[in-house]
């Protein structure tokens, strides 16, 4: 088993709600930077309205915002992937569970 799916399978076993990457975004990086959401949106080259439905929790972080970030904030695609699978899954769980799965 890979650490990637170790660490899947621990998260998902946790009852602990893991944060949304356009949260964890906005409290890791644009607050202590105060970058606001205009200026990052100019910094990556998307729209506003893409950077505000990330924060908000309202759009997933695709493989371009991911490479983007990455470019900006110097970390790896991936990094922020695996926060927006971790996401998906923890919430694909959580609607299986309500629908008696």
């Amino acid at each position: 088993m890979t650490a990637f799916n170790l660490n899947v399978r621990s998260h998902c076993l946790s009852s602990r709600k893991p944060e949304h990457p356009g949260i964890f975004l906005e409290r890791c990086y644009l607050k202590p930077l105060h970058i606001s959401q205009s200026e990052l949106a100019r910094l990556l080259g998307i729209s506003r309205r893409r950077v505000h439905e990330i924060i908000k929790g309202q759009r997933a972080i695709s493989a371009d915002t991911a490479i983007r970030l990455a470019r900006h904030f110097q970390t790896t695609p991936m990094f922020w992937l695996e926060k927006q699978q971790l996401w998906e899954l923890y919430d694909a769980s959580r609607r299986f569970v309500k629908e008696g799965g």
